[in-house]
């Protein structure tokens, strides 16, 4: 398995999944290579240091960073995921929205610009990866890591809105870029510029690799699978003008398109799901049993309590992106005037993400019987076609087409399209994420926002069109940088969330806010 999981389990199921030969992969043009060796050397120190593990183990740091997090944060505002659920699904009802509150989307739209841009093939393929080394055991700890996530996001989205610029022609300008300088100014703090900055950068690098280029790269592959092989920039040219065609509107575009697709991707997946799991409905009390005594018992080294805690912690980490930052910025966006109540619409974002769609992909895996544990190393084995294969971080992922197509055998066709529609809507986020960092760094303006908007779509092209594995490997690793400066600045921010936590409570209790409709 590569230092980056995510893109590890992505690249594993678009060639699991696609009829992409082998000989399509061998020849790369002189000029990427030049390029992949003199990146490589430049930032593989910066790379291997963000998902280094600790020593002796496979457990990356920067994990560790993020669910200690979350723990911290579960427990300072007790339990908040909990206590404000009820309420936080009343918010994006639209139940106590006052149409003329500033900002630019509603709940609604803001909750589903940022699942666009966290729920993706991670769900599908990365899972398979923990579920296939951890065993079903991975699912809970899975579970247990989405749930305290969601504390983070709360954390994280409400301090996006309470020190967002707002503009007279009404749009906004928010995130950790602008929290971090605000928030420690307002504390008397030092250093909250230079943590802003380097947010910021951190940002700009991640929307145009992982964010961008690697999902036109995988996009194209997927395609060329079905199709037949063509020069990627082909696929790079059109995905660059339907996406330029909707982030050039702004904000309100893009959650007009992730506000109909990501309802769209998630509800067709999870239907998919349940039907599997009802259509084993028998074997649904056996497999929360294999979950629950996988994650505390089992041998083996892959296995067990231990390997079983690694891969359902890597998994969450990864997937909903909880203390990364950037969904701040897109939630920064929504029309409120009490910051905390985009704090509760946010936490529901994990729970989408990692609870519900993750744990769906978990189930039938287990149910589907494609699983089993070799009594011998201890190691979990795939049964295919009468033969028996040891897992790895990258046949692991072919577990999630095969559970699928048991019960569906046009199944992989439609991962296809998801793999279209997933890369699309992320790409669309996290445009937006990126022009916002770009902003906070060269200021606000139609102009600056152009240029930015040209540049991303070429690096759309960029990526369809050549393997520069180095590039993206980089741009991942500032993703996860972000997260690091990120809490870093949490941690001393966060009593001014309490703060106005206390504060909507009280007032909510005694009836001062009050539902619109």
């Amino acid at each position: 398995m590569t230092t980056y999981f995510k893109r590890a389990a992505l690249a594993a199921f678009v060639v699991t999944t696609s009829a992409v030969t082998a000989g399509a992969q061998e020849a790369e043009p002189t000029l990427d290579q030049a390029v992949n060796d003199a990146f490589a050397s430049a930032t593989g120190w910066f790379v291997n240091f963000i998902f280094s593990p600790f020593p002796g183990t496979s457990f990356p740091w920067i994990v560790a960073w993020l669910v200690i997090a979350a723990t911290i944060f579960t427990i300072y505002f007790g339990l908040i995921q909990f206590r404000a659920f009820p309420h936080s699904i009343a918010l994006v009802k639209g139940d106590y929205s006052d149409p003329n509150d500033a900002g630019e989307v509603s709940h609604f739209q803001a909750l589903a610009t940022a699942l666009s841009g966290t729920v993706g093939l991670g769900n599908i393929a990365g899972v398979a990866v923990a579920v296939g080394i951890g065993g079903p055991g991975a699912t809970f700890w899975m579970i247990l890591a989405g749930l305290m996530g969601m504390a983070s996001k709360f954390t994280e989205c409400t301090l996006g809105v309470k020190y967002r610029n707002e503009f007279p022609d009404g749009h906004v300008s928010g995130g950790p870029m602008y929290y971090l300088d605000k928030g420690f100014a307002e504390r008397g703090l030092p250093g909250g510029k230079v943590l802003a900055v380097l947010f910021a950068i951190f940002c700009i690098l991640g929307s145009l690799g992982g964010g961008n280029m690697f999902q036109s790269n995988q996009a194209h592959q997927q395609i060329a699978g079905i199709v037949g092989e063509y020069p990627g920039w082909i696929t790079g040219v059109i995905f660059a003008g339907v996406v330029f065609a909707v982030i050039i509107g702004g904000l309100k575009s893009i959650a007009q398109v992730t506000e109909k697709v990501v309802p769209f991707m998630g509800i067709l997946y999870v239907l998919a799901a349940l039907v599997i799991i009802l259509m084993n409905a028998d074997k649904i009390g056996w497999a929360f049993g294999q979950i629950f005594a996988g994650a505390f018992t089992g041998l083996g080294v892959a296995g067990g309590l231990v390997g079983a805690l690694i891969q359902g912690f890597k998994r969450a980490a990864f997937s909903n992106e909880a203390g990364v930052g950037s969904a701040a910025i897109a939630h920064s966006a929504v029309k409120t005037k009490e910051p905390i109540t985009e704090g509760f619409v946010s936490l529901l974002e994990p729970f989408i993400d990692t609870v519900v769609i993750c744990t769906m992909t978990a189930l039938v895996i287990i149910i589907s019987g494609q699983l089993v544990s070799d009594p011998e190393t201890g190691l979990y084995i795939l049964t295919e076609g009468g033969s028996i294969q040891t897992l790895d971080g990258s046949s692991g992922v072919s577990l999630t087409s095969a559970a699928f197509s048991s019960a569906f055998s046009w199944f992989p066709y439609v991962l296809a399209v998801a793999v279209i529609l997933f890369a699309f809507s992320t790409m669309i986020s996290w445009s937006y994420y990126g022009l916002k960092a770009w902003t906070f760094l060269f200021g606000e303006g139609k102009t600056t926002e152009i240029v930015f908007k040209v540049i991303f779509c070429i690096f759309v092209v960029i990526g369809a069109a050549a393997n520069l594995g180095p590039v993206i490997d980089f741009s991942d690793a500032a993703i996860f940088a972000m997260a690091v400066v990120n809490i870093a600045g949490l941690y001393f921010l966060m009593p001014i969330v309490k703060r106005e936590l206390d504060s909507y409570m009280s007032r909510l209790k005694s009836g001062e806010i009050r539902k619109f409709k």
